[in-house]
Formats: C-alpha cells, structure tokens, sequence
C-alpha cells in the first residue's frame, strides 16, 4: 500500500486548523480538535496523520469488497 502523500495543512488565527489534499480543502478543525491533530502531527509522520484526520486513506479491505457478491457486476 503506498504511503500518503499531498497533504498540507494551515494554522488560522483562533486556532482553526484547515487540511487540503491536492490543493482541495478535506476538512476544517476548530478548537480543542485542532490542538489535539497539531500536537500528532509534531509527535508522528505528518502525511499519515492528516491522511487518518481526513479519512482519505485505505483500508486493507478493497480487494475483498470487490469480490462480495454484493458487488459483483
């Protein structure tokens, strides 16, 4: 599985805390949610946090779903 990669994020004044992938906004973190995702990325590898932050990120599941017969076309 690839590592994520095209994250960025900016820190706002008041503490908000804008993630993009690819130059597209993801998500928008205000307040204790904000202070709590800057101080993992400090502690972790910054494009895997904001990957898991974003829920922009695979699963380990996407060949199995595909073969449900669910599925199945």
């Amino acid at each position: 599985m690839p590592r994520p990669h095209g994250f960025t994020f900016e820190q706002h004044a008041g503490g908000t805390v804008r993630i993009s992938h690819h130059g597209r906004p993801a998500t928008t973190l205000n307040g204790p949610r904000a202070a709590q995702f800057l101080a993992e990325v400090e502690a972790c590898d910054p494009q895997l946090v904001m990957a898991r932050w974003t829920g922009d990120y695979k699963r380990g599941n996407e060949r199995a779903a595909r073969n449900h017969p669910r599925n199945r076309r």
